[in-house]
């Protein structure tokens, strides 16, 4: 019989949860595996409400506006967590009788989803499916090409490094949408940080979506360019730490949630939605078949560094 106790918790987007539940998991706590298929069902059920609406047009909205895709967002997520609560939908129920009887040596369960079958129980809470084909062979090289870059400059920052890697794909498309210079070479800005009057570096001008009042729109703008990756982890570093703007976000205590939170709030990006945007890459599908699938990149084994 279902619990009829409430989920403890339950948020899509809060980074410490997700990690705690992930180094649980992996140590078979059965406790654990309730709490990711629970935490399954939540995003699971945000996916169901999303794809519900998912063809309503901003004029059959009530709030109107493109500003409210933001907030029927925050809805859908709350309303996840609402249903997914008590005894929820069941499939966290069943998804954790599976996880758990799979755990005994020798045996599997013949009823397993695809999928989760012989999966640890923390990736089947955040990966429905494996990535495969040509976006995997993509995600894989951009991670491989900046995993010791990210992992240099989150150690600064005090930061997990899945963190900066998931804001760099965030904002280059895993490295398939980089801002390019006029002649068409990579300005290695994975960051978007725009040219200010006191950069003396090299710029490129181009594109960007901005929000204004909720209203997203397309505008024109002047960005860093860099000479290497180096170079652009090495200027986000600086970037972040010198400027008085960010002084809160800096006040972490090694949480990227919180860390992302105090960026977005002091305006490094004017997407009302950007942190919880990038949680969602963090702890996204992509991410965990890529981490994965290379359990040997360069920091990979150390725990912490792209863990807490």
């Amino acid at each position: 019989m279902s619990s009829a106790a409430p989920a403890p918790g339950i948020n899509t987007t809060d980074f410490g949860q997700f990690a705690k539940l992930r180094s649980g998991a992996k140590d078979r706590d059965p406790e654990t595996i309730k709490q990711v298929a629970r935490q399954f069902e939540a995003l699971f059920t945000q996916m169901l409400l999303k794809a519900s609406h998912s063809d309503d047009t901003a004029s059959n909205d009530l709030l109107g506006g493109s500003g409210s895709d933001t907030y029927r967002d925050i809805y859908d997520q709350q309303m996840a967590a609402q249903l997914s609560s008590g005894k929820g939908l069941g499939l966290a129920d069943l998804l954790a009788r599976q996880l758990i009887g799979a755990q005994t040596p020798g045996t599997e369960s013949a009823t397993a989803p695809t999928g989760l079958r012989g999966r640890s129980a923390a990736t089947s809470a955040t990966s429905v499916a494996p990535v495969s084909g040509k976006a995997a062979e993509s995600a894989d090289a951009f991670v491989d090409e900046i995993t010791p870059f990210a992992e240099k400059a989150a150690k600064e920052l005090g930061i997990p490094a899945r963190v900066l890697v998931a804001q760099a794909a965030h904002e280059t498309g895993w490295g398939k949408r980089q801002i390019k210079n006029a002649d068409s070479t990579d300005s290695h800005n994975l960051f978007g940080i725009k040219a200010s009057r006191g950069w003396e570096g090299a710029t490129t001008n181009t594109t960007t979506h901005e929000y204004v009042k909720g209203e997203r729109r397309v505008e024109r703008a002047e960005f860093r360019s860099y000479k290497s990756v180096g170079e652009a982890f090495e200027d986000y570093v600086s970037f972040v730490k010198d400027n008085p703007r960010y002084a809160e976000a800096l006040k972490h205590g090694g949480s990227g949630e919180q860390y992302l939170q105090g960026l977005q709030q002091a305006g490094y990006a004017t997407d009302p939605a950007y942190a919880q945007k990038i949680a969602r890459v963090a702890y996204g599908r992509t991410m965990s078949a890529t981490l994965d699938a290379s359990p040997a990149r360069p920091g990979m084994s150390s725990g912490n560094t792209w863990e807490t």
